[in-house]
């Protein structure tokens, strides 16, 4: 975590975990023991992640992993034991969805668009191996008989998984195109207020009227 956090930083984070929890509850597709498709709530932690560094950005996605355990309704291991709980708050929540803080991480070692594809696709696998891992560990009661529960697993959250890559990466990339054209606005518009008080104080203010 940085040593001073500033308001702006603050507040747009709150905005950002506050708008990822409500996508949250907006499901395109939701699994009978837990896992969803949703529409775009991973983009704006990984929005996060891309403009602030690894500790601010984990620390903001370990809040949401509390989040979604106390909002987003937690599903109980088939094992009634403490390891199992456990095992489903680690795996399938804290781990889960604080490595999506990551993000920034691995898109800075590739610029551009392709950087944050990189780094949404690295983190949104991390995601999927620890569900992966607890579907084998504490989820496999519910594979199909005959079946290995490692192939039951990777099916299971691979379905869900792979739908939520897909929306996040559509949700970055026009994110990503709206901020720059915001930003080459913004730019356009500062250099013809530069260019105006100038002329003014140059004298030339009446020919730069047509502006």
């Amino acid at each position: 975590m940085q040593k001073r956090v500033s308001v702006y930083q603050l507040t747009e984070s709150a905005i950002m975990l506050a708008l990822s929890v409500m996508l949250s509850f907006i499901s395109v597709f939701r699994m009978p023991q837990g896992g969803s498709i949703t529409l775009f709530s991973m983009a704006p932690l990984l929005y996060l992640s891309f403009r602030y560094d690894v500790k601010w950005s984990l620390f903001i996605a370990f809040v949401y992993s509390l989040l979604q355990m106390v909002l987003g309704g937690f599903y109980a291991p088939p094992a009634q034991t403490f390891l199992a709980f456990a095992g489903v708050v680690t795996l399938d929540y804290v781990l889960a969805f604080t490595v999506l803080g990551l993000a920034g991480f691995f898109a800075r070692l590739v610029k551009g668009v392709p950087g944050i594809l990189f780094g949404e696709t690295a983190v949104m696998f991390l995601r999927f191996f620890c569900h992966f891992l607890s579907g084998v560990l504490i989820w496999r009661e519910y594979a199909p008989e005959g079946q290995p529960v490692a192939l039951y697993s990777f099916l299971y959250n691979g379905s869900f998984m792979l739908g939520e890559w897909v929306l996040t990466a559509v949700a970055l990339i026009a994110l990503d195109r709206i901020l720059k054209n915001y930003h080459r606005g913004l730019l356009l518009s500062v250099a013809i207020l530069s260019a105006r008080l100038h002329a003014k104080k140059s004298g030339l203010f009446p020919m730069m009227a047509i502006w």
